[in-house]
């Protein structure tokens, strides 16, 4: 169904891809994949997102949830809900290709009203196989990514098309809950931005709260309804998934990458770490540098 989408997603992280195999496009939102990585653990907060496999397969957990989803498959994630994954399978002959695309949630509100559709709820993480037309305007996205020129033109009407097919289809019920303003994910959508921003500093909890549009109280509940969550254990994750992108990808010492995401105390920091990922900063680094790699999560403490 999606045969072509392999060559185009190959070619273009041939290219452009970093050296964890990851190619961000110049298309807002969207990214390609190429890793051979079976095994290796990644820990993240992702934004809303749909992601199609074109080759291999990946496992993702979250709150407790496991699902496999390989060649042929979508996976729709509709809330910014810590996640653990993992490539299941792939090698350097066929490694993992995915595509993905961030979900806009504006773009949501504009097509559902177009549409008329119902406010149906769904769940955070959804995996289905891939439709049609889903898989060919992923295609023709990729393919636009050849002519430069045309990218600026085109790629919005093309984004739109995506998100309207996605609605339309299998996916769309858990989709059209970010599309609606007034709904509970949607204002603590609007506080989660806020985190992500400004991770870095100390961010008073009355701030998030009028962000949202809710009390304190309330905003504590329905914040962890929706990330699974307080606020601070995700601005505790967002710090320490940035502590370990630094050293692993940028050779930054443990010291210094606590204290650039924000940890006044590098002791703190270790332990927070290590309760995370299962073993202190430097160990990690350690074995990652000597090509040791975990095939299953060790501790998610905080994960749940």
């Amino acid at each position: 169904m999606i045969s072509p989408l392999p060559d185009a997603i190959r070619r273009y992280t041939g290219a452009y891809a970093d050296a964890s195999g990851s190619a961000p496009t110049a298309i807002p939102g969207m990214t390609t994949v190429c890793s051979p990585r079976v095994g290796e653990v990644q820990y993240d907060i992702h934004r809303p997102l749909i992601c199609l496999v074109a080759q291999g397969a990946k496992q993702v957990t979250m709150r407790g949830q496991t699902l496999v989803f390989g060649a042929g498959d979508s996976m729709v994630l509709t809330a910014d809900v810590p996640t653990v994954t993992r490539i299941v399978k792939g090698s350097r002959k066929a490694p993992y290709l995915s595509f993905a695309l961030c979900l806009d949630p504006a773009l949501i509100v504009d097509l559902s009203i177009e549409m008329k559709a119902p406010a149906d709820a769904g769940g955070s993480l959804e995996v289905a196989s891939t439709e049609a037309e889903v898989a060919d305007t992923a295609l023709r996205m990729m393919r636009l990514l050849d002519r430069p020129a045309s990218v600026p033109l085109l790629q919005s009407q093309l984004t739109r098309e995506l998100h309207y097919w996605l609605l339309a289809g299998r996916h769309g019920p858990a989709i059209r809950r970010l599309g609606h303003p007034d709904s509970h994910a949607h204002r603590i959508a609007r506080a989660v931005k806020v985190l992500r921003a400004e991770f870095k500093s100390s961010l008073p909890i009355e701030r998030l709260a009028s962000t949202a549009g809710m009390s304190s109280s309330s905003f504590h509940q329905h914040f962890r309804a929706v990330t699974s969550l307080s606020p601070l254990q995700f601005q505790k994750q967002l710090r320490l998934i940035e502590a370990r992108r630094l050293m692993l990808a940028d050779g930054i010492l443990p010291g210094n990458a606590a204290y650039a995401v924000g940890y006044q105390s590098v002791p703190q920091f270790t332990r927070e770490y290590r309760r995370l990922f299962g073993l202190p900063p430097a160990r990690e680094v350690g074995q990652v540098k000597r090509g040791i790699s975990s095939s299953a999560p060790r501790h998610t403490h905080l994960l749940r």
